[in-house]
């Protein structure tokens, strides 16, 4: 197995590929034969588990017709996929990071999310995307692909065979205002619901607990069944995705840092249900 395979970028490129050829509307056996390759090294390809060469890339979207400015972009991933560390500024960059995020919460066998200050995507409404979306400036149309996209993001913690998820997120974060009138109430009345899932744990970050390793700010620690840990950051105009041994190692040990110092689980949903009564007065 080639080095990059497994990697958020390398994870990224399989999915492109893989989308392309169903926007296509072309079957994996047809597209071997014309490209007069095996169809086991398409799958590969598109399953992640195998990484085609720049060469490849380009004769397979050749193929399929993409676009000039989608041919560029799957390019872009593929010219750069052996490249560890996964860093993009500005808004142009964050769309191909989220498909990296996508493939990594898909492939994952554990997810640990530190969030200080917002309600984490998969235990988010959609009305609370939304929100935060529309606040961002987004076009009318960025939000809704933004909420579907979401939406699917889900799944991923709700069905049949779910990935692990354990949240940690910033007591305030329940009482900022996001949205209209109702939009709040929703979003933690279905908080209190998905603590009651096997796989998902919530855990509250206390006020004036003093310093912390969270205190650097919201990230992502993905485990995966087949290859090392990833970090994660998002940021407003800026994302890196890092699989540096030693950043996995400290980010390990700030998830368990902060585990210890959060709040138990029946603490939290008590706190969970207090913020509810609280916007249940508003």
């Amino acid at each position: 197995m080639p080095a990059t395979a497994g990697t958020p970028r390398a994870r990224a490129l399989s999915a492109a590929l893989r989308d392309a050829r169903l926007t296509n509307g072309m079957g994996s056996r047809e597209l071997a034969r014309h490209l007069e390759l095996s169809h086991t090294q398409i799958s590969h390809w598109e399953n992640g588990h195998r990484v085609p060469n720049v060469e490849t890339v380009a004769m397979i979207l050749t193929a399929l017709r993409v676009s000039p400015r989608e041919r560029e972009r799957i390019l872009d991933l593929a010219r750069n996929v052996a490249e560890p560390n996964w860093l993009t500024v500005g808004m142009n960059g964050i769309p191909q990071q989220l498909a990296g995020v996508v493939e990594c919460e898909r492939s994952a066998s554990a997810i640990v999310e530190w969030s200080p200050m917002v309600i984490p995507g998969l235990l988010q409404t959609s009305d609370y995307t939304r929100a935060i979306k529309v606040a961002a400036q987004l076009s009318h149309t960025d939000v809704e692909l933004r909420v579907m996209l979401n939406v699917s993001r889900r799944e991923v913690i709700t069905q049949r065979d779910p990935v692990s998820f354990h949240a940690v997120i910033g007591e305030g974060g329940l009482y900022e205002p996001i949205g209209p009138e109702g939009v709040m109430l929703d979003q933690l009345r279905h908080l209190a619901e998905m603590t009651v899932r096997p796989n998902v744990v919530v855990q509250l970050m206390p006020q004036r607990i003093g310093w912390h390793p969270g205190w650097a700010g919201p990230f992502v620690f993905y485990e995966f069944p087949d290859t090392s840990p990833v970090v994660h950051f998002e940021h407003h105009s800026s994302g890196a995705f890092i699989p540096t041994e030693h950043d996995v190692t400290e980010y390990k040990k700030a998830v368990s840092w902060l585990r210890d110092i959060a709040m138990d689980e029946a603490d939290s949903l008590a706190h969970i249900e207090k913020a509810i009564s609280h916007w249940e007065e508003k």
